[in-house]
């Protein structure tokens, strides 16, 4: 009974502290800010030598990170004039062999992501940043692309979106 009562004390303080703004539980700090905005990323990825174009990249990629910030944050997202804003393009989307069989033939392939971001913070200047984000998933060679596409895309968008997050917010 006495252990209920401490776990129900925690959590009442935990809730206070957390509804007041005085921290939060993913360890975003957004300041005065109460609205962001990110704008359609550019997919120039085939423009890197090397990478291909992949139709639909910068619809996803720009809707994972709205989804990031808004399900971390209690910022509102809007089309113009936001306190935070994020803009940026896709550099690389490339498929390319890892490891190799005894017959010369890949054995494992990798997909490659990057991003280039530019953050600005209107609100407080001395963080804005333009960074390059990449990540990559590994799949087996024999393995058609199209069946493991989806599944590496959330895994990079879950893995680049949360760095730009805690580049951006948390201040990690």
């Amino acid at each position: 009974m006495i252990r209920s009562k401490h776990i129900l004390i925690i959590l009442i303080i935990a809730t206070t502290i957390s509804g007041c703004g005085i921290y939060n539980f993913t360890g975003g700090d957004v300041g005065s800010a109460k609205t962001f905005q990110v704008p359609y990323f550019q997919n120039y990825a085939s423009q890197n030598p090397g990478s291909t174009f992949e139709p639909g990249m910068d619809r996803d990629f720009t809707l994972a990170l709205q989804d990031l910030i808004l399900n971390q944050t209690s910022l509102n997202l809007v089309s113009s004039n936001g306190d935070l804003l994020y803009e940026g393009e896709i550099v690389e989307y490339r498929i390319s062999p890892m490891s190799a069989t005894a017959q010369q033939t890949a054995a494992q392939n990798r997909l490659s992501i990057g991003v280039n971001v530019r953050f600005f913070n209107n609100t407080k200047k001395d963080v804005d940043f333009e960074q390059r984000f990449s990540f990559f998933y590994d799949y087996p060679a024999n393995s058609q692309f199209s069946s493991v596409k989806d599944e590496a895309h959330q895994v990079i968008f879950e893995r680049i979106t949360q760095d730009i997050f805690n580049k951006s917010l948390a201040d990690w």
